[in-house]
C-alpha cells in the first residue's frame, strides 16, 4: 500500500474511529496514489494509524481497518463479511421465515465504507460507492460465497449509479454469480416483487421496515394516501392491516405498476386500493380530498451541502400541502433521507410547516432507519433516515 502521512494534531478523529479522512488532514504521501488505491494512513511521526481507500475529493481516504494491514486480501474480506452476518443474526434477520430480505452491509456503519450488500431471498445485490470498493468486487463476491454459502444463488453488482460518473462511464451493472432481475420476497410476512435490474437503489426500500410496520397500528378503517408510493411498501402494509382505501402516488407509471403487483400478491382486495401516476405536489395542490393517514417519503432533496437551504424549503412547502389535505385528527408519517439535513433541521422545517398551516401538532413517534442499517456510534454522519409521525388537529 501506498503511504499518506496527515498533519500534525489531524489524527484524533482517527483515533476516534471515524472513518473519514479530510483532503486538508494529508500533510503528504510517499508515491502520489491514484483513485482507488488501498492506502495506509500515518501519522505525523510515521505511526500507523488505519488502511483505506484513496479517492479525490473532501473526504480523501475512506478507512475499511483500524488494525495493522498491508493488503485488502479475501481473508480480510471474509472477517468483515461474517462480522456484519454475525451481526444480522443477532437481530433475528438471518432464516428469518417471515422477513427474507436485508441489509447485509451498511457501509460505514459495519466498517465498509462505500459498500452496501441486500439480501433479498437467496440474492444478494452489491452497490460500491467508491472506486477502490468497486475495485475488490471479486475479493467480495468471494467472501460473500465463503460466508454466506448456500443461502446465496446469485450476486449482482448494481454499482454504475452510484461511482463516480468518470469511472462509471466504463462500467456496467451485471450478475458476478447467477442470475435473474428480480425475485419475490418477504418482509415481516408480508410479500413484494423487487426488480434489483430496474428498481431503485437496490430494487427495495429495506430501511423504511420498521416505520411500514409502525404505519399498520393506526389504520384500521381509516383513508390512507401513500405519496411517493415507489412499490407501495407502506400501501401494502396499510390495506394488510384494516385500512377502508388507500391510494398510491407517484410519478413513475412503472412504479404503481409494481404498486399493484405488489398489492395483488398479497391478495389485499384490488377494490380497496389506487394507483395515480401524478407529482405528488401537484396531487396535492389539486386534491379535494382530505385523508385520515398520510405518508409522505420523498427522495432526498439534498445531496450536497450547497443544495441542503433548497432542500428545506422544499420539504417546508411538501409538508404544508400535505397537513392541508389531512382530516382534523389525521395522522401524517413525514421522512427526509437526505444525509444533509440533519434530525434538528427536518424537525425545525416541520415546525415551520406546521406554524404556517395554522394547525396544532403533536409529535407521535420519532422514525429513523432499522438496525440493519447500523450507526457506528463515532460516525454520526451515517444516521441519513430521519421521520417524525405527527397528530394533527
Amino acid at each position: 500500500m501506498k503511504k499518506i502521512f496527515l498533519k500534525p494534531k489531524k489524527e484524533e478523529s482517527l483515533r476516534r474511529f471515524h472513518p473519514w479522512i479530510f483532503s486538508g488532514a494529508i500533510s503528504h504521501w510517499d508515491f502520489e496514489p491514484e483513485e482507488g488505491d488501498a492506502v495506509q494512513v500515518l501519522g505525523h511521526k510515521g505511526e500507523y494509524l488505519a488502511a483505506g481507500h484513496y479517492q479525490k475529493g473532501s473526504i480523501a481516504v475512506r478507512i475499511c481497518a483500524f488494525e495493522p494491514l498491508t493488503s485488502f486480501d479475501t481473508p480480510f474480506w471474509v472477517g468483515k463479511l461474517k462480522s456484519a452476518y454475525n451481526y444480522r443474526k443477532s437481530l433475528g434477520l438471518i432464516q428469518n421465515p417471515k422477513t427474507n430480505c436485508f441489509r447485509l452491509v451498511h457501509g460505514e456503519g459495519d466498517g465498509l465504507p462505500g459498500l452496501i450488500i441486500d439480501i433479498y431471498g437467496t440474492a444478494a445485490v452489491m452497490q460500491c460507492h467508491s472506486i477502490g470498493m468497486h475495485r475488490h468486487r471479486e475479493q467480495i463476491a468471494q467472501a460473500l460465497a465463503v460466508v454466506l454459502g448456500k443461502q446465496m444463488e446469485a450476486l449482482f453488482d448494481k454499482s454504475h449509479e452510484t461511482l463516480p460518473p468518470h469511472y462509471a462511464a466504463t462500467m456496467h451493472n451485471g450478475h458476478l454469480l447467477g442470475g435473474g432481475e428480480g425475485a419475490i420476497v418477504r418482509e415481516n410476512g408480508h410479500s413484494f416483487w423487487v426488480d434489483w435490474t430496474e428498481g431503485q437503489k437496490t430494487g427495495f426500500f429495506l430501511d423504511q421496515r420498521d416505520n411500514r410496520e409502525l404505519l399498520g397500528r393506526y389504520v384500521k378503517g381509516k383513508s390512507v394516501l401513500n405519496a411517493f408510493a415507489y412499490s407501495g411498501g407502506f400501501s401494502v402494509y396499510a390495506l394488510a392491516s384494516g385500512a377502508r382505501q388507500v391510494q398510491s402516488v407517484d410519478v413513475s407509471s412503472k412504479a404503481i405498476t409494481w404498486t399493484h403487483r405488489n398489492v395483488e400478491l398479497n391478495q389485499l382486495g384490488a377494490e380497496r386500493h389506487e394507483g395515480i401516476v401524478a407529482e405528488v405536489i401537484k396531487f396535492f395542490s389539486a386534491s379535494e380530498t382530505q385523508y385520515d393517514v398520510l405518508v409522505v417519503d420523498p427522495p432526498a432533496f439534498a445531496k450536497s451541502i450547497a443544495k441542503r437551504h433548497n432542500a428545506v424549503q422544499a420539504y417546508k412547502r411538501l409538508n404544508l400541502a400535505a397537513m392541508k389535505c389531512l382530516r382534523p385528527g389525521g395522522i401524517l408519517f413525514t421522512f427526509s433521507c437526505s444525509q444533509v439535513v440533519d434530525k434538528l433541521l427536518f424537525y425545525n422545517t416541520i415546525v415551520a410547516a406546521a406554524i404556517e398551516s395554522g394547525r396544532k401538532v403533536r409529535v407521535m413517534h420519532y422514525l429513523e432507519q432499522p438496525a440493519d442499517h447500523p450507526v457506528q456510534l463515532f460516525h454520526p454522519e451515517s444516521s441519513y433516515l430521519k421521520g417524525l409521525a405527527l397528530y394533527v388537529e
